[in-house]
């Protein structure tokens, strides 16, 4: 997979101007730089932070250094036009994203209520970004200025980039770019389409001829020509599946079967030397090898997946096997009477191009405008580090993969450390403590699939389930040893491991896991089994319950030897597709057993395109093929079964008894409901309850509970 590399380019002519402080918000900022007017502005639902971490620093930056004047309008006022008009014309394009995440997910919470902050937003203030942000501010960038390209990006766009269900409004809706009206969406990391794209569209190429950049979605009329259009439903064919006839096969009746046995006619003589026609079972014609490059998938059309739940779940999974930059093919989907064409994804970066990234010249701190505001997602990143990018767990619940890819990309040992000694020279309140070194997953890093052929044609959807490929190479030595470098910089204190930890693939290293439990853990690690059940993590694609048993072992084991009472906490979701009542209270027994009483739960959302959103919208399980009659999934929809669900893992919560009793009697187990040790909740009810408290001991979060009165007893049970 050869492609441009993104520091290659000629810088535009802009480039004299060098780097700016950060990027300007303001006229007055442009004058202070010499502008006269902006080459990209880039408009944000987050507040700017001049950061790695987040998108349109990244984004800026990396135009910035191809020469480009970029301008950016963070949080803007959506009401109308005029602060979209704040810096002036562009004079390529505006570039609109929602920000870090999804603004539904953003804004409102897993039971679709309307969260009181906003991590993103200075001192947290809430509704500093509206619903469906891109759609808005594409909206209003079209009235400022209507003859001005617009390129949508993000998180948002991206997972929004053909017809998909939507869960706030409990539809399917219409692709992003359909109804945003934008020129162009780029989606995932889109680094080296964003530079591409900006180049040719700066050499005065026009914004409806540049459709052959990877990793971008347009419009268009009709196929063109050269191409060779294949259907989907002829890939994964989906409704009932009846085994084709094999016109090679020879069946006979009984009155055929007479002849393959009767000796008593003739038999022909051949002349010697002739060879009979030998006919083979199951023979198949080949055709010519397509051109893959010049192949396109159709996917159902909006109209049909929208009525057809089980054609969005094909939609869905067609969509997912056709995934991988090295044999993936351009996918097509058609709005009335417009298609909806998305290339295939972008080549991943290079370790090269990753440290041309991430070595811009970041300030590493928000804009000055925001004086001594609070952003907490700023506070909470501030004094990490970044080392890799993508996931090849895929986990149906979770948009990594759909956004960023499979293939891990990671950055050079010296990046990374050359980061961690900017933190300590430069971010202030910097106190010798490195809050994660990391990424989507911790343990990731410089993982790749052994064979470079196999990976380009592999077609899975995880390399790590239902068991981790044999053909992965599961080797920490690398994370083992930037661990250690990054800990003996003078300065650093201590390096702390904050991202999810990949149990299943730690345990294959045992050196990585005495690693990080005896230098890289801060009291508690942070981990996420999601269920006990496996026919929930079946449809999670989350590995068993064994898996977490060995790494437990092996914590606790390198914990002792390092003379160090540190705890395992684990994550779980409720409510997710494929999960009954009864899986929740086996994994409320399983918590029982061991102690845990969780504060934090996390309720399942559909996002966008994500598989288990699939499973959620069509009851069906787009893991296999899917038809009519294919595997029901259960899915706990209502209001008052994903309560429920959420209830049994925070059973230990007296507010919860009450919900759980009248559950458990439906069930048939109240011999659950007691006051011993073997029951799950007690038969009585107190009064009021305290809250929940987190303490360091055995108990991270335990119950203080009200003294039971015998007046409590007798009113309550």
């Amino acid at each position: 997979m050869l492609a441009k590399p993104i520091n290659s380019y000629r810088p535009y002519w802009a480039k004299r101007f060098g780097a700016a402080p950060v990027l300007p918000m303001s006229r007055a900022e442009m004058d202070a730089l010499g502008w006269d007017s902006c080459d990209i502005i880039l408009i944000s639902g987050d507040a700017y932070i001049d950061h790695p971490s987040f998108g349109v620093a990244l984004v800026g930056r990396l135009l910035e250094a191809q020469g480009f004047r970029v301008g950016i309008i963070a949080q803007p006022d959506w009401q109308n036009a005029s602060a979209f008009k704040a810096l002036g014309k562009p004079n390529l394009y505006f570039g609109v994203t929602a920000g870090n995440m999804d603004s539904m997910v953003n804004r409102y919470t897993a039971d679709r209520k309307i969260r009181s902050d906003d991590a993103y937003t200075p001192d947290a203030a809430p509704n500093k970004r509206p619903d469906r942000a891109v759609l808005v501010y594409s909206q209003r960038c079209r009235e400022a200025y209507s003859d001005v390209p617009l390129v949508i990006g993000s998180i948002e766009a991206s997972l929004r980039r053909i017809a998909h269900y939507d869960y706030w409004s409990d539809k399917v809706r219409r692709s992003i770019l359909v109804d945003s009206k934008a020129d162009i969406l780029l989606y995932g990391n889109a680094e080296r389409a964003l530079v591409e794209f900006s180049h040719r569209l700066a050499k005065g190429e026009k914004v409806a001829d540049i459709q052959d950049v990877r990793g971008t979605a347009f419009l268009r009329k009709r196929i063109p020509e050269g191409w060779s259009e294949i259907e989907s439903t002829k890939l994964d064919r989906p409704g009932v599946v009846d085994k084709p006839v094999d016109p090679y096969e020879m069946k006979m009746g009984k009155a055929d079967a007479s002849c393959a046995t009767d000796d008593s006619k003739p038999k022909i003589e051949l002349p010697e030397g002739t060879k009979a026609i030998e006919i083979v079972p199951n023979a198949r014609l080949k055709a010519p090898k397509a051109d893959r490059t010049k192949q396109v998938v159709r996917l159902p059309d909006y109209e049909a997946v929208a009525q057809n739940p089980v054609l969005y779940a094909h939609a869905s999974r067609v969509l997912h096997l056709e995934a991988n930059p090295g044999n993936a093919r351009a996918l097509v989907q058609k709005h009335g009477d417009r298609e909806v064409w998305l290339n295939p994804p972008p080549i991943p970066l290079t370790t090269k191009e990753m440290d041309y990234v991430y070595d811009m010249p970041y300030a590493r701190k928000p804009h000055p405008a925001y004086k001594d505001a609070k952003i907490p997602a700023w506070e909470m990143i501030r004094f990490s580090v970044n080392i890799m990018r993508g996931c090849f767990g895929g986990c149906t619940f979770c948009s990594i993969t759909e956004h960023e890819g499979r293939i891990i990309q990671s950055r050079s040992e010296a990046s990374i450390l050359k980061e961690v000694e900017e933190i300590r020279d430069k971010v202030e309140g910097f106190t010798g403590v490195i809050s994660d070194l990391g990424g989507p997953t911790a343990n990731m890093y410089r993982i790749a699939c052994k064979s470079e052929a196999i990976e380009k044609s592999c077609r899975k959807m995880s390399c790590v389930y239902p068991d981790i490929c044999e053909n992965l190479n599961t080797d920490h030595s690398a994370l083992i040893q930037l661990y250690r470098k990054a800990r003996a910089i003078k300065g650093v204190k201590k390096i702390l491991i904050g991202s999810g930890v990949r149990y299943d693939l730690a345990v294959k290293s045992p050196e990585y896991v005495k690693e990080l439990v005896q230098h890289h853990v801060g009291g508690y690690l942070k981990i996420a089994p999601e269920h006990s059940e496996e026919n929930v993590l079946s449809k999670m694609m989350k590995p068993g319950m064994d898996a977490y048993d060995e790494f437990k072992a092996m914590f606790e084991k390198f914990s002792a030897e390092a003379g160090k009472k540190q705890y395992l906490i684990p994550y779980f979701i409720a409510a997710h597709p494929g999960t009954t009542d009864n899986d929740m209270l086996n994994l409320a027994l399983w918590l029982k057993k061991y102690d845990f009483k969780l504060d934090q739960v996390q309720t399942f959302t559909p996002t966008p395109m994500a598989m288990a959103t699939a499973m959620y919208h069509s009851g069906k399980n787009p893991l296999r093929k899917v038809t009519a009659d294919s595997e029901n999934v259960p899915i706990p929809k209502a209001g008052n079964v994903r309560k429920l669900h959420k209830a049994f893992i925070r059973y230990h919560d007296p507010n919860n008894w009450p919900m759980l009793r009248e559950a458990l009697k439906k069930m048939g187990r109240e011999d659950l409901i007691g006051n011993g040790k073997q029951h799950l909740i007690p038969a009585w009810q107190p009064l009021s309850s305290k809250p929940i408290t987190t303490v360091r001991g055995e108990q991270l979060e335990r119950t203080i509970r009200p003294r039971r009165v015998s007046e409590n007893k007798r009113k309550y049970s």
